[in-house]
């Protein structure tokens, strides 16, 4: 697919802030399924390049001085292609890493009990049905449903709560999945709305695990579905901290409101 990007995000202030910084992981990642044609992040602060630990392409905006607004816009074009949600295992980053527990995807006893049956189809059939399998159980175990969680939510409170976003999702899919000693890890990206017009689609989160024989396979629990060429994948991590495509720190400002406008269109 041939897709066009526009991301638009403003931060608003209830006070002047005098200093804040983002880090910012907008930017795709080159791989077998998605090639980059044009890409231009620009901010209202000093926008510095830098690559992540996990080798994400990224940014640095500062803003000195006092400011009572951030606004971050993305626009882009990129061609993606449909690898069946397969990509081989040659980006440098050791699957081991992607056993590391966190905050967001420590398992608890409920996690240990729900990843049970999902061991049992590990055991019997491998890993890639395994995967499979545990994609169906986050999708009945978490209702997809928005304002029920937070940027804070754990993998084990989405799972008690019953309910959230695809960033709980891929959370409890990757703690279930660390559980059962198959590393998993975190993607952030965008997914094409066949409308065109749906920010909360259009910005996405899911899930990637290693299959032995096959290379890092995508799950994406909100959908059920592994990521097609509708998929846009920005960044990747352990969980939403080291993934999340904006975060930052500010001194002053008061209450904060975001506004965030999204638009991925397909061209003929």
């Amino acid at each position: 697919m041939h897709l066009t990007v526009n991301h638009v995000t403003h931060f608003k202030f209830g006070e002047p802030a005098t200093h804040s910084i983002q880090y910012i992981r907008m930017t795709p990642r080159a791989d077998l399924c998605q090639r980059v044609r044009s890409w231009d992040i620009t901010a209202s602060g000093r926008l510095t390049p830098w690559s992540d630990g996990f080798d994400n392409q990224a940014h640095v905006a500062t803003y000195d001085g006092e400011h009572d607004e951030v606004r971050v816009t993305v626009t882009g074009e990129i061609t993606t292609s449909d690898t069946n949600g397969i990509l081989p295992m040659d980006d440098g980053l050791p699957p081991y890493i992607f056993l590391t527990p966190t905050d967001y995807t420590d398992s608890d006893a409920e996690i240990e009990k729900f990843a049970k049956p999902i061991g049992k189809v590990l055991a019997a059939e491998g890993a890639l049905a395994a995967g499979h399998a545990l994609m169906a159980a986050v999708a009945e175990a978490v209702e997809y449903k928005s304002g029920q969680t937070n940027v804070t939510t754990t993998a084990a409170e989405a799972l008690a709560a019953g309910k959230g976003v695809c960033q709980d999702q891929t959370h409890l899919f990757i703690a279930a999945a660390r559980h059962l000693e198959l590393p998993a890890r975190y993607v952030s990206g965008y997914l094409a709305d066949s409308t065109g017009n749906d920010s909360h689609l259009a910005s996405h989160a899911w899930a990637e695990m290693l299959v032995d024989g096959l290379g890092w396979v995508s799950f994406d629990p909100a959908n059920d579905q592994c990521a097609t060429d509708a998929y846009i994948r920005l960044a990747l991590g352990l969980d939403y901290g080291t993934a999340s495509p904006i975060r930052g720190l500010r001194s002053g400002g008061g209450v904060e409101e975001m506004d965030v406008s999204v638009r991925i269109e397909e061209q003929q």
